[in-house]
């Protein structure tokens, strides 16, 4: 999973990915100190992963990942090239859904761009120049569609969709919001890489005092939520100044500085979460002598499938997967214990893998 955090400078892009990935990147109180793209690798946080690694004396434990890119900071007419446009523009395409920071708090120490806070207005800037380079990319892919479609009916029909889409996109909409009952077009629109066709998370930044109440009193965040809310997208309220301290701290010191702020989780979970929710993904666990792993799947995904994200040959040679749920593992103290009263299941092709599944797949190539 690959994010990209995104936004206006100086909303606390940067300060949010340094406490996500303690990886370093430059963070001042100026336009652009993130030139080029930084890129982090964090482990999921699941505890789950822990439980199972004492109970079969793991000699490894593997989380999930995610990839974090820190891409430099938006202002109008990126798209043409302003302050670092293209170049945030094309980092910002190889991303699998979009973490927006934006900020909800007031500060008169830290400059805004546009002289003042207004979380929509933000909001709109940003996704104004990701419209306006997406109708770059479909009137690049409309020239050269166009050329043959008089002789080919699947060019013809695709530049119909594209004037559509354009259209579309001119009224100032996401492409994510576009319409259609056609199985061929929905692949066709996948395959543009369209920015305003990725999943989004907004990230409300606010200060220490509303981040105990999760935004619940701040204007700002109610009107990104309501924003985030009509287009489906998810939002998580974060203070990035907060997330960069629990950064410094080890696990214990952690879970008491987030008790004493009257917190369940970290930014770091809440973000974890948010982008599992919104990109439909799960994680299921194998756990023996040699490693405890968590694999991240999309829901859905049917057991040979699940298989194939260890190795290929584990998906061509599926016989079945045996499989206890981790809740029903704990309760039972070790596996032979639920295999004993029945909890271990025994799984053919078909069954559609579930989230805390501990799995063992049988196989033969």
């Amino acid at each position: 999973m690959k994010l990209g955090i995104v936004g206006l400078p100086n909303v606390g892009k940067s300060t949010l990915f340094n406490s996500l990935t303690k990886a370093g990147a430059e963070s001042a109180n100026y336009p652009f100190c993130t030139i080029d793209p930084n890129v982090g690798i964090v482990p999921v946080p699941d505890e789950r992963l822990n439980v199972l690694s004492k109970m079969y004396n793991s000699k490894s434990v593997l989380p999930a990942v995610v990839e974090f890119v820190d891409i430099a900071g938006l202002v109008k007419g990126a798209s043409k090239g302003e302050g670092l446009g293209n170049q945030f523009l094309s980092n910002i395409r190889e991303v699998d859904a979009i973490v927006h920071v934006v900020r909800c708090f007031e500060d008169g120490n830290v400059i805004h761009v546009d002289g003042n806070v207004d979380p929509l207005r933000d909001i709109e800037t940003i996704n104004l120049e990701l419209i306006f380079s997406d109708i770059e990319v479909l009137e690049r892919r409309f020239s050269r569609a166009s050329k043959g479609a008089k002789n080919d009916k699947a060019l013809a029909k695709e530049v119909e969709l594209i004037k559509r889409l354009k259209e579309f996109l001119e009224e100032g909409r996401l492409a994510k919001g576009f319409e259609s009952d056609d199985d061929e077009e929905i692949e066709l629109i996948k395959s543009y890489n369209l920015l305003t066709y990725k999943p989004v998370i907004y990230a409300a930044n606010v200060n220490e005092d509303d981040l105990a109440t999760d935004g619940a009193d701040n204007a700002m965040v109610t009107k990104v939520r309501e924003f985030a809310k009509n287009e489906s997208s998810e939002v998580f309220v974060i203070c990035a100044q907060i997330e960069q301290e629990i950064a410094e701290l080890d696990e214990e010191e952690k879970k008491e500085f987030l008790e004493d702020l009257g917190l369940k989780e970290s930014g770091l979970e809440k973000l974890i979460h948010a982008s599992y929710e919104i990109l439909g993904l799960i994680s299921y666990l194998t756990a023996g002598e040699q490693e405890t792993r968590a694999w991240t799947i999309t829901k859905g995904t049917k057991a040979p499938g699940a298989a194939g994200k260890i190795h290929t040959d584990f998906e061509r040679g599926f016989i079945r997967a045996e499989i206890v749920s981790y809740d029903n593992l704990v309760a039972c103290g070790s596996y032979n214990a639920a295999k004993e009263k029945g909890l271990v299941r025994s799984e053919g092709k078909e069954y559609v893998v579930q989230d805390g599944d501990v799995v063992l797949f049988r196989f033969n190539v």
